[in-house]
């Protein structure tokens, strides 16, 4: 797990994902649309990819460990988070007070 947290705090947003899942897909889209520039770790291509999703899920509290979203170095969620967040209209001030929107 110490490589994952090394990893989400390279930048304002990372999201571990896998190249074939439409939620990694879909949650990086959004953060695009935002105007997010975000790291995205594709476990499936990295050597530590395997151990890197099982700690996810831990901290997930799921069976799958992607997509993991992390904000400002922290574990934000999964897809359900990110939504829920931004429905509410609490994820853009999260990502202006992790420096990763300006406007």
């Amino acid at each position: 797990m110490e490589h994952v947290a090394r990893l989400a705090s390279q930048r304002a947003v990372v999201i571990f994902s896998t190249s074939s899942c439409c939620m990694c897909h879909t949650v990086t889209q959004l953060f695009r649309e935002l105007g997010v520039n975000t790291m995205v770790v594709e476990l499936d291509k990295d050597p530590r990819g395997n151990e890197m999703e099982k700690g996810l899920a831990r901290l997930l509290g799921r069976s799958a460990g992607v997509p993991a979203v992390f904000i400002g170095g922290r574990l934000v969620g999964s897809t359900d988070k990110v939504m829920s967040l931004h429905l509410s209209g609490n994820l853009v001030p999260l990502l202006r007070n992790a420096g990763a929107l300006w406007v």
